[in-house]
């Protein structure tokens, strides 16, 4: 019997990182890894702050990511990614409770990996990763970053305004569309929070929920809340919830310890 043909390797890698606090864990997806001829290791990480580091550093374009993990679990880790702007690889949630599987899938997941998984179980979600790939256009070798907008174009309701940028209090996403609140201007425009949030300057805006995105210098104050969530008063009384996993993710970014 000819034994089965290797797949030709694509012109260019797929790069995976393993995330999981246990060694055992690691091993055993780094093994099946291994087995692929087309799979490059990126990196491991043991904790979901080490996680957040290793995406932005090495830009991985698939993630096996352990979601119960102490500190950042695996959906904080995407929380943080995502409040930074960055954008996300395709991520394949390994868990050990089949009641978070939908909750992997409302976080975007391509798959997920129930522990204990077999070899079979594995290669298919691999494959279901390289279809996933295949359709994504490929990354630019030198990618030119935009600058940070000045001012924001907004076509809504027949007028369009270019609406400088330091005039914004906050931005609130409202499914495919975001709004824009500046004073008594109110907008509303067709675009991502994330797409959004990548355009402006993070010395600026801050993600401080999965929904909206605020001018530093148009909060009046931040007090502790519950459940490490912190109550975000606006200048103009409104009153927000920073939450804790946007709360971490900014705490890295702005290099403050807890």
């Amino acid at each position: 019997m000819p034994s089965p043909r290797r797949r030709p390797p694509p012109f260019r890698r797929l790069r995976a990182l393993i995330v999981d606090d246990e060694a055992p864990a690691r091993a055993k997806v780094r093994r099946l890894l291994e087995a692929a001829a087309d799979v490059e290791i990126a990196g491991e990480a043991t904790t979901g702050r080490e996680a957040v580091a290793a995406i932005k550093r090495s830009r991985p374009d698939l993630v096996f990511l352990d979601i119960q993990m102490p500190g950042l679990d695996g959906f904080a880790v995407l929380d943080a990614i995502e409040a930074s702007g960055d954008e996300l690889p395709h991520i394949v949630f390994v868990t050990a409770d089949d009641r978070l599987a939908l909750r992997a899938f409302e976080h975007g997941a391509i798959d997920y990996l129930l522990k204990p998984f077999t070899p079979d179980r594995f290669a298919r979600v691999l494959e279901r990763a390289r279809e996933r790939l295949a359709t994504r256009a490929p990354a630019t070798k030198s990618p030119v970053t935009a600058p940070y907008l000045k001012r924001l174009l907004v076509i809504d309701d027949g007028r369009a305004l270019f609406l400088p940028v330091d005039r914004i209090d906050r931005i609130e996403a409202e499914r495919n569309y975001v709004n824009i609140i500046a004073g008594a201007e109110r907008c509303r425009l067709r675009a991502t929070l994330s797409a959004i949030a990548a355009r402006l300057d993070p010395a600026q805006f801050l993600r401080i929920n999965r929904s909206t995105l605020v001018r530093l210098d148009a909060v009046a104050s931040m007090t502790e809340w519950s459940h490490g969530d912190y109550k975000v008063l606006m200048h103009d009384g409104t009153s927000l919830i920073w939450s804790r996993r946007f709360r971490d993710a900014a705490e890295q970014e702005f290099g403050v310890s807890s």
